[in-house]
């Protein structure tokens, strides 16, 4: 797997209904039409990466370049020749002059990923080449101009670093205009089934498998696993289930083992949560696969393997309304629920 990449925009996962995911993605659109570095947070695997693409797609250099570098998994002498670039003979196997990935992003946008991985002497590089934005190849004198927008992503806690001696402090506040703090995706559980249902269908696209929904016992199980590898460990699920489902359906028997193994669903002692019914989770996937479908009752029918006549019964048991003949738009009754996704 490449270190580096440019890779087209993918779209940050969504809908979703956590206040708080709802809150930091306004405030993304917001921070993409300004010229400010963003440093972004949280633990591995929350889609922080996915967050930048959303930055750079909505701003104004959406039509420059996107690249990707995972800083924590280079050596030092490497960082310095992938970010910089290097003249040929600066060091042994140098056979030509080569930009680097801030020069080959110019008009566009550099992730830092694993930031916080980088040595201190790099770190004094890379503050240099941020505010004079201006940098020179490995073995150049030569100072060349940069236009390119940072986006810094770490899960480390980079104000403890500074405390510590292990994160220069000048380039922490560099990189801390805006700060964006992903949160984990146990915090969120309310997002856990419509995001399942989108990475299921992205799988199934790539893989090109005709499966399109999981079972009410799969919502369950993931609806009350921890995701302590979040929506990535999740996105690795859905796509071992599409590639073991022996029909257009996820099974319990399809997901990876620690799910299956994760109690069935069953709480664990001292957890604040209580077990949900099948009938709530079946719920919550009929209406995921619903809004996934744009409200849509023939396709979302078809995806979720039942008749018409059955989704429209369902829907119209739960206080949904999708009159027919008049397109495809979800009305939810009002109620608790309903007052609670407006207040967020």
């Amino acid at each position: 797997m490449s270190l580096s990449s440019v890779a087209p925009i993918q779209p940050v996962e969504s809908p979703t209904r956590s206040p708080a995911m709802q809150q930091l993605l306004e405030l993304a659109r917001r921070l993409a039409a300004v010229e400010c570095t963003v440093l972004l947070t949280g633990e591995s695997g929350t889609g922080k990466e996915r967050i930048a693409r959303f930055l750079h797609e909505q701003s104004p250099r959406a039509g420059g370049p996107f690249i990707a570098i995972n800083c924590g998994a280079m050596t030092e002498t490497l960082l310095e020749s992938e970010l910089f670039g290097h003249a040929r003979g600066a060091f042994t196997g140098a056979a030509e002059h080569r930009p680097g990935l801030l020069e080959a992003a110019n008009g566009g946008c550099l992730l830092l990923d694993e930031l916080g991985e980088v040595s201190l002497a790099m770190q004094i590089k890379l503050l240099r080449a941020l505010q004079t934005r201006e940098i020179r190849r490995v073995g150049e004198n030569k100072a060349r101009s940069v236009d390119v927008r940072i986006i810094a992503a770490t899960n480390r806690d980079l104000a403890q670093a500074v405390v510590e001696g292990t994160f220069r402090q000048d380039l922490y506040y560099r990189l801390k205009v805006v700060e964006l703090q992903l949160p984990p995706l146990r915090e969120r559980r309310e997002d856990v089934l419509p995001l399942a249902q989108q990475l299921l269908a992205a799988a199934a696209e790539r893989m090109q498998r005709p499966v399109t929904s999981f079972s009410p016992a799969v919502g369950e199980l993931l609806t009350h696993h921890d995701w302590p590898g979040n929506v990535r460990e999740l996105e690795n699920a859905m796509e071992r289930g599409v590639a073991l489902a022996r029909s257009a359906r996820i099974e319990v028997d399809d997901l990876p083992g620690e799910l299956r193994s994760d109690g069935r669903a069953q709480v664990l002692p001292g957890r604040e949560r209580a077990t949900r019914t099948l009938a709530q989770v079946e719920r919550e996937h009929i209406i995921a696969a619903l809004e996934f479908n744009g409200g849509n009752q023939s396709r979302t029918a078809r995806a979720l393997q039942i008749g018409e006549a059955t989704l429209y019964r369902k829907l119209k048991s739960y206080g949904l309304i999708t009159p027919r003949g008049t397109g495809p738009r979800l009305v939810e009754a009002p109620g608790p629920r309903a007052q609670g996704a407006a207040g967020g």
